[in-house]
This record gives C-alpha cells, sequence and structure tokens, in this order.
C-alpha cells in the first residue's frame, strides 16, 4: 500500500466544464498535486487562459474543446488525451448549470414554463453526464481500471424551489452514479472502474453570487439568508472545499468507495429545518 494515499502524481485526469470557476479550481489543485489535467470546454479560450496558468507553475496540462452533448466532439478530446498523456485515469464530469427559462421567475409559476428550457438543462447535466462517462469508460475497461466524479447538487437530495429543470436533472445524475457504479462491474467485471460524485453545497461563486448577496456585495438575499439559516456551519462553501472530497474519490485513500455520493455543503443537506441553527449562536 501506498505511503500516501493521496497521492496523485502521475495520475492523467480529464475535466469537463474545466473552464468554469468552480473546475478550473480543481485543475489546478490537481495539476499543482502532480497530476496531469486535460481541460475540457466549449469554451475553448477559457479553457487555455487556465492551462497556460498551470504550466506557468510547473504543472502539465492541456486544454481541449469539447462538447458534451455530441459524442464525436467527446471522441476526438478522449483521443488527443490519448494523443498528449498515453492514457486517462480519471473523468471528472464538472459540465452542467441552469437556464433562466427553466427557472420560475419571481412573478411566474410553475405552469408558465417552457419545456424547451427544461429539456436544454436536462440534455446539458444528464446526457452531458451520461455521454462523455459512456465514452471514456470504454477506455478505462480497455485498460483495466479507472475512476468516474460526477456532479449532483443539493437540488438533487432536497428539491429546491423554482428551478425545476436543475434538480430533477441533479437527481438523474445522482441515480445514473449509483446505477452505473453496478453495471460497469457487470459490463466488465474484469475492470477496477470506480463511480462517485460529489454533491457540492451552496458556495459563492461568480455564478451564483447575485443569487446569495444584494447589490452591495455584503446583504444577503432572502435566498442567501434562507441557505445560511439551514446551514449548520453557518457559511457558504468555497470551490477549494471540493478539492480534498475529490482528491479522496481518485487516489488509493478511495479505493474502496463505489456508488457514493460525498456531500460537500456545511450540513446543509442533514438539517431538518426543525430548530433554529441561531438559537444558540
Amino acid at each position: 500500500m501506498k505511503q500516501d494515499l493521496f497521492d496523485i502524481t502521475g495520475k492523467v485526469v480529464a475535466i469537463t466544464g474545466a473552464a468554469g470557476v468552480i473546475y478550473s479550481t480543481i485543475a489546478r489543485g490537481l495539476a499543482a498535486r502532480g497530476a496531469k489535467v486535460a481541460l475540457l470546454d466549449l469554451l475553448a479560450d477559457k479553457a487555455q487562459e487556465v492551462a497556460d496558468e498551470i504550466k506557468k507553475e510547473g504543472g502539465e496540462a492541456v486544454a481541449i474543446p469539447c462538447n458534451v452533448l455530441d459524442a464525436e466532439s467527446i471522441q476526438a478530446a478522449l483521443d488527443t488525451i490519448l494523443q498528449d498523456f498515453g492514457r486517462v485515469d480519471v473523468l471528472i464530469n464538472g459540465a452542467g448549470g441552469n437556464r433562466a427559462g427553466a427557472t420560475v421567475p419571481r412573478d411566474g409559476k410553475f405552469t408558465d414554463l417552457d419545456t424547451a428550457e427544461l429539456d436544454k438543462v436536462f440534455a446539458l447535466n444528464y446526457k452531458g453526464t451520461f455521454l462523455p462517462t459512456q465514452i471514456f469508460c470504454r477506455h478505462f475497461a480497455e485498460r483495466g481500471e479507472g475512476a468516474v466524479v460526477n456532479t449532483s447538487s443539493m437540488s438533487a437530495l432536497q428539491p429546491l424551489t423554482n428551478v425545476p429543470g436543475y434538480s430533477n436533472a441533479k437527481a438523474a445524475v445522482t441515480n445514473f452514479t449509483q446505477w452505473l457504479a453496478v453495471q460497469v462491474k457487470v459490463d466488465y467485471p474484469e475492470a477496477n472502474i470506480r463511480v462517485n460524485e460529489i454533491a457540492p453545497g451552496f458556495l459563492d461563486t461568480t455564478q451564483n453570487h447575485r443569487l446569495l448577496f444584494e447589490e452591495d456585495d455584503k446583504t444577503l438575499t432572502p435566498r442567501g439568508e434562507s441557505i445560511i439559516r439551514h446551514t449548520p456551519m453557518g457559511r457558504f462553501g468555497d470551490p477549494q472545499e471540493l478539492l480534498g472530497p475529490i482528491l479522496l474519490l481518485i487516489s488509493e485513500a478511495g479505493s474502496f468507495v463505489n456508488g457514493c455520493t460525498l456531500t460537500v455543503d456545511g450540513g446543509f443537506a442533514v438539517y431538518s429545518g426543525v430548530g433554529p441553527l441561531d438559537e444558540k449562536r
């Protein structure tokens, strides 16, 4: 057994959605610990900026244009990684997100939503996880090993008001993670392929900052206040705090962890809402 169970030196990690705030942070953190990272994203220029930053710091990285809803694009990305690094050890499915059209507006109702917008959100989050996993798992099966880390959400575990498409899609990702953890062993019994996911809590990022804070960037919005009231740790998270859990799931430290949803949420998922948290604060 390795002395350092969390050692990922030399591991080749492919990350979809790698140009975003969360997974660009993860890419930098993994590269700083010796991993070779492939940043897959439609926003190729932004992914390249992250790759350049990593290389400037002495890490190994490559930016590859990739549409997670297109099988040919994903296969081309995998082929490029194999040309550059020779193999892939880990796939992190970070691509996802919501759309305004799939969100119930303040002055509207869910009965007014355009189902075409819901379809787009479901496709990005679910199909955008399924397709890369399908293609990369063929490579893992050939190699005899690999690890998949999907990205779920608090809204999959406790559906949030106003975001039906996102909540439903992330719930499907969680179900897929659990299903696939078994199915890969049914389909490839000789291969050691583990499938897990993280479920981030509420992080203060560029994408959702305005949902949490008013224009002064200090005062919480009503939604932000509600989140804090229901988070035992009493604060929002930082993307950096996802790095440790991901290290567990892709290293020898997590060698017997399979089909797991690892919540990184400050306790949000386990608080029932009964009894005010701030009573004794």
